[in-house]
């Protein structure tokens, strides 16, 4: 059996993470009490997201971390699936806030209260402002280390994602403080709440489903199990290929295991370094590679 293990360029975005941590976590806190003085649940609910990006940006920097751990002999594969278990725990969060969310909007329809349109402009602006800066400091960062290194920090770009969304969901806000100011519709504080929870949601099930799909095994989305069967059949030297598969550890990093058929007059070592050629090409770090003869080939039950 051949095994191949493809070393990883380790960059860190550490610094710009850290950053980003602490301007969302402080921000979070500059929410609950602008939330409280404007009296609008849409500020109060965002706060509560920002609060948990803050918890997903420093979950990502300890991972960072700790990805880099070497493997032992009680984790064979490393430590790089830890983060799914803070993934679970985070998507299950989001969607219990979400729900809490939804019953703070409805109620605040059958009793409106009057908000501080103002007040929640300048939040707004703040919080553009805030979730801009960190966007495009960890997006400068993500450019230059892809451009060193070719290479993409799984880690970096959800948080991009994620502050993205933040500055998208503050334009929101900003357009419904414009219309309370001018309008006195206070109704409208409930139906943002509504938008960012079921945004929040939306999201959270997403990532809830694509985290359970890593954890049952399933094939990486990135990957055609018939086109890399196809391409495997078809090199120099092989005969069949059976008991192909493919998985992902955390969702970037891909490990496969094959059994190739090969001729008695072909080459292991060609075949095998042809094999993990074609296994690159579909970007799986990891493969496996057990050649057999075809009179000694194992049956299906015996692999």
């Amino acid at each position: 059996m051949s095994h191949q293990h493809h070393g990883h360029h380790h960059h860190t975005t550490s610094k710009s993470l850290s950053v980003a941590f602490w301007l969302n976590l402080l921000f979070s806190g500059i929410e609950i009490v602008g939330g409280i003085w404007t009296n609008s649940t849409a500020i109060i609910a965002d706060a509560f997201h920002d609060f948990m990006d803050a918890v997903a940006i420093g979950t990502a920097v300890f991972l960072e971390k700790l990805s880099g751990k070497k493997r032992t002999t009680r984790f064979s594969y490393g430590y790089r699936r830890f983060s799914l278990l803070s993934a679970i725990g985070l998507s299950v969060f989001l969607l219990t806030g979400a729900a809490l969310m939804v019953f703070s909007a409805i109620t605040s329809f059958y009793e409106p209260k009057e908000v501080n349109g103002l007040g929640m402009l300048i939040l707004a602006l703040l919080g553009i402002s805030i979730n801009g800066f960190a966007f495009l400091k960890i997006r400068k960062e993500e450019r230059h280390t892809h451009q060193e290194s070719n290479t993409t920090n799984h880690n970096s770009k959800a948080i991009m994602l994620h502050l993205l969304e933040d500055v998208l969901g503050w334009i929101a806000v900003l357009i419904g403080a414009i219309i309370i100011y001018f309008t006195g519709w206070y109704w409208i504080d409930g139906v943002l709440t509504l938008c960012i929870a079921v945004f929040i949601g939306y999201n959270a099930l997403n990532n809830l489903s694509g985290t359970m799909k890593i954890l049952l095994q399933s094939v990486p989305e990135n990957v055609s199990m018939e086109a890399l069967q196809q391409e495997l059949e078809v090199l120099e030297g092989i005969e069949s290929i059976h008991d192909l598969h493919v998985w992902s550890l955390d969702g970037s990093y891909s490990v496969a295991s094959v059994h190739a058929v090969i001729s008695e007059t072909a080459s292991k070592e060609d075949v095998q370094t042809a094999i993990i050629s074609v296994m690159k090409k579909f970007h799986i770090e990891h493969p496996t590679v057990q050649m057999e003869t075809a009179p000694h080939s194992c049956s299906f039950t015996d692999c």
